[in-house]
């Protein structure tokens, strides 16, 4: 089956079209792509890419319903629409991208695929918020988890490449880019993670600020008088990285202010590794314990120095990297320094391949 896999971001196009075998024949990244009516990039690259037999839409959030793939059809697409605050950054341009290519494609099946689908896993007490139970009930509140497409594929790859089943590993899987999020599996499944009932939890990201003091953000509005939507934009695109260090927010140009002096870029990064330590900590905490570390994502996959001083602040779990391994390796590959008790990997992030594998899952191969 010739898959064409659909992923939205904030403001780009993703797409690629994978062959019976799974392999790439042809991808493109559309930049400022302006939704649904601007079809001539997609409209270009279907009449160059050859025949497709089903499609697979990237959703970030598939709300207290969906938590496997499912083939799109009207009534899924009303219920995205009427869950899309739950992810507003992201849902409301995945939905832009299944009616452009509904418009294009016709005829051809089509599959959303959800990030938070891989965390549909996590027991009763991962998931659960100490709120009233009648607002839990009411309003469905609980941690959904994200970048569960990237995770399920990571934890996969990962145990070929250490040479061990998937589900006898205790993993952490360190999902690092833009956004960023990490997530406990033990068994093959996931059973806690960074993110909760939206994409702002967790670690600090390029602009997202990670887990922030519910009753600072209630001092803000009310002692602050910070308007509700200046807020909501600060903590979406103005917070994270970005807010500490005064760059917009890349890992990579936070670290080039650092290495000049900057105290600022110095101080975002410092405090960009103690969340990610500490919260890796606790994911192992979760898994029961430390037998592999996955990196991918940007980050994950290039930044040798973040996976050096990972590996450096958690010597006691048991990581250790080959210092030539770890500056080398950009792809997927084992880092780890002879005779350490957990292994640490890189993972090229394959979002896509994870997709068709849903697609073929759910409408057969």
């Amino acid at each position: 089956m010739r898959v064409l896999v659909v992923n939205t971001g904030s403001s780009s196009l993703k797409l690629a079209r994978l062959d019976t075998g799974g392999a790439v024949t042809a991808s493109t990244t559309v930049e400022n792509w302006q939704g649904e009516g601007d079809l001539e990039p997609l409209a270009e690259f279907l009449g160059g890419c050859g025949p497709v037999d089903a499609v697979g839409h990237r959703m970030v959030h598939g709300g207290p319903r969906h938590s496997e793939a499912t083939p799109i059809d009207d009534l899924l697409v009303a219920y995205l629409y009427s869950i899309s605050h739950l992810a507003p950054l992201h849902n409301p341009r995945a939905l832009a991208g299944i009616r452009a290519v509904r418009d294009l494609l016709p005829e051809i099946p089509s599959v959303a695929a959800f990030d938070t689908g891989f965390h549909a896993t996590l027991p009763p007490a991962a998931r659960t918020y100490a709120l009233p139970r009648e607002w839990n009930q009411r309003w469905g509140l609980r941690r959904y988890g994200f970048h569960g497409l990237s995770h399920a594929y990571a934890v996969r790859r990962a145990a070929e490449i250490v040479g061990r089943p998937n589900g006898e590993l205790r993993i952490v899987s360190a999902h690092l880019g833009a956004g960023a999020s990490l997530s406990a599996v033990r068994g093959g499944v996931s059973v806690d993670t960074t993110m909760g009932f939206t994409p702002l939890a967790g670690l600090v990201m390029n602009t997202r600020p990670g887990t922030v003091d519910p009753g600072l953000i209630l001092w803000l509005l009310q002692h602050g008088q910070v308007p509700e939507l200046e807020l909501a934009d600060v903590l979406e695109h103005h917070a994270g990285l970005k807010g500490l260090s005064g760059t917009g927010g890349d890992l990579r140009d936070v670290l080039a202010g650092r290495a000049t002096g900057d105290a600022d870029c110095a101080l975002a990064f410092d405090v960009y590794l103690h969340r990610l330590v500490r919260e890796t900590a606790a994911m192992t905490a979760a898994a029961g314990g430390l037998d592999l570390l996955v990196m991918t994502g940007g980050v994950g996959e290039h930044s040798w120095q973040v996976r050096e001083a990972v590996a450096a602040e958690l010597g006691h779990l048991g990581l250790a990297v080959d210092p030539d391994l770890n500056r080398a390796t950009t792809t997927d590959g084992d880092i780890s320094a002879p005779g350490a008790a957990a292994r640490t990997v890189v993972v090229t992030a394959r979002e896509d391949v994870e997709i068709r594998r849903q697609v073929l899952a759910v409408l057969g191969s």
